[in-house]
C-alpha cells in the first residue's frame, strides 16, 4: 500500500510541475498592447494579442462575459463589471457575490453546452483551462482572451487591458493607480533595507513544497523586504526535511487551508509548529511562523497587493503570530494514508485555484 500511495503522489507531482511550467509560457505583456479604435459605422473595436499569442479582435463593448479563472473574475469585479459577468467557474469564490453567478464547471472540465447557452460575447480564459478547450471554444466562433500574469506588474497590465477591452478604461486607470500607490508605499519602507531576513513560503509539507524564484510568492517576499530562502530554486520545488532544517529561514510563511475543506484548520502551519524535528528552527522557536491566505498570495488579481502589504507587516513584526490549533492529523507521520490523500487533493486544489 505504501508503494501505491507513493506512486499516486509522484504522478500528481509530475502533473503539477508540467502544468505549472506550461502555465507561464507566454505572458500577456509579450504581445502588442490592446488598441481600441472606432469602426466605420461608429462602433468600437479592440485588437490585442493574448497570453497564448493569439490575435483577438473584439467588436463593440462586451456585455455578456464568462470568466474561466478566479483571477480573471476578481479583476472583473474590481472593475465594477459584475453585472456583465454571466457565468464563472466552480472555483471563482471571491468576492462572495460570485456565489450568485451560474457556473460552467472547473478549469479543464468546462461544460461547453452551458457556455454556448450563456451566449457570451467574451470569454476570459487561463492556460490551465488547456489549449484544447480554448481552441474548441474558438472553433465555435466564440471570442476568447487568455490571460496569464506572471508578475505583479503583469497584473496591473492586465487590469488596464481588461479596462480597454470592456470600455472601462477610467475604472481600470483608477484601480491601477491605487494599487501602484500601495505598492510604492511598501517599497518606500523596505527598498533601502540593508538587512533582509530570509523567508520561506511553504505550500505543502508531505513532501515539503516551497516557492522558488519567478513566482508571485518570491516577488512578494522580495518587495516586502525579505530574501527568499529558496530563491535559488526555479518555481515551486520539493525540498527535503534535512535541507529545510539546514536552511533555517528567519521567517516561515505557510499557505492557509487543509486541502480537504476542513474549515479553521491550517494543515501546513500545524505541521511546521508540531513536527518535533523542526522545533530547533529559529522561526519556530521564536514564533515567526505565519499563515497567509493561499488565494491572495497566488492569484494574479488585485489582492496580490493585499498579500504584499500583509507580508511587509509580518517582516516588520506588526502582525502577531497565530496560535496552533489542535488536530489529530498534524501528529501523523509523513507518508501516512491520511496525509497522502490530503496532499493529493491539495495539489489538485492548488492547480485549480492558482490563477
Amino acid at each position: 500500500m505504501r508503494s501505491i500511495r507513493l506512486t499516486i503522489s509522484v504522478s500528481l507531482l509530475v502533473v503539477f510541475l508540467l502544468l505549472a511550467a506550461t502555465a507561464g509560457a507566454v505572458p500577456v505583456t509579450a504581445g502588442a498592447p490592446p488598441v481600441a479604435m472606432a469602426t466605420a459605422d461608429g462602433g468600437r473595436s479592440v485588437t490585442l494579442t493574448d497570453a497564448l499569442g493569439e490575435t483577438v479582435v473584439i467588436q463593440g463593448r462586451p456585455e455578456r462575459i464568462i470568466s474561466l479563472a478566479p483571477s480573471n473574475t476578481e479583476i472583473l469585479y474590481a472593475l465594477g463589471l459584475e453585472d456583465r459577468v454571466v457565468a464563472v467557474t466552480d472555483y471563482c469564490d471571491y468576492p462572495p457575490e460570485t456565489a450568485d453567478k451560474p457556473t460552467v464547471g472547473g478549469f479543464s472540465t468546462v461544460n461547453i453546452e452551458k457556455v454556448i447557452a450563456m451566449n457570451p460575447d467574451l470569454i476570459l480564459a487561463a492556460p490551465a483551462n488547456t489549449e484544447d478547450l480554448i481552441d474548441r471554444l474558438r472553433s465555435l466562433g466564440l471570442t476568447v482572451v487568455t490571460l496569464d500574469p506572471q508578475t505583479i506588474e503583469d497584473v496591473l497590465d492586465e487590469i488596464e487591458l481588461l479596462g480597454r477591452v470592456t470600455g472601462n478604461e477610467a475604472e481600470a486607470s483608477t484601480l491601477v493607480a491605487e494599487l501602484q500607490a500601495r505598492i510604492d508605499a511598501v517599497v518606500a519602507e523596505t527598498g533601502n533595507r540593508t538587512e533582509r531576513p530570509s523567508v520561506a513560503h511553504v505550500i505543502w509539507y508531505d513532501p515539503i513544497w516551497v516557492s522558488g524564484r519567478d513566482t508571485f510568492q518570491d516577488e512578494v517576499i522580495t518587495l516586502a523586504g525579505g530574501t527568499n530562502a529558496f530563491g535559488s530554486r526555479e518555481g515551486w520545488s520539493i525540498v527535503s526535511l534535512e535541507e529545510f532544517i539546514t536552511t533555517d529561514p528567519d521567517y516561515i510563511l505557510v499557505s492557509s487551508g487543509s486541502g480537504m475543506g476542513q474549515e479553521g484548520y491550517d494543515a501546513v502551519y500545524n505541521y511546521i509548529v508540531s513536527e518535533p524535528r523542526l522545533q530547533n528552527l529559529d522561526a519556530v522557536r521564536e514564533g515567526r511562523v505565519y499563515v497567509i491566505d493561499a488565494d491572495i498570495v497566488s492569484r494574479g488579481g488585485p489582492r496580490i497587493v493585499d498579500a504584499l502589504e500583509e507580508v511587509a507587516a509580518i517582516l516588520q513584526r506588526e502582525t502577531p503570530a497565530p496560535t496552533a490549533r489542535a488536530t489529530t492529523d498534524a501528529a501523523e507521520s509523513p507518508g501516512s494514508g491520511v496525509v497522502t490523500i490530503v496532499f493529493a487533493l491539495f495539489v489538485v486544489f492548488l492547480l485549480w485555484k492558482e490563477r
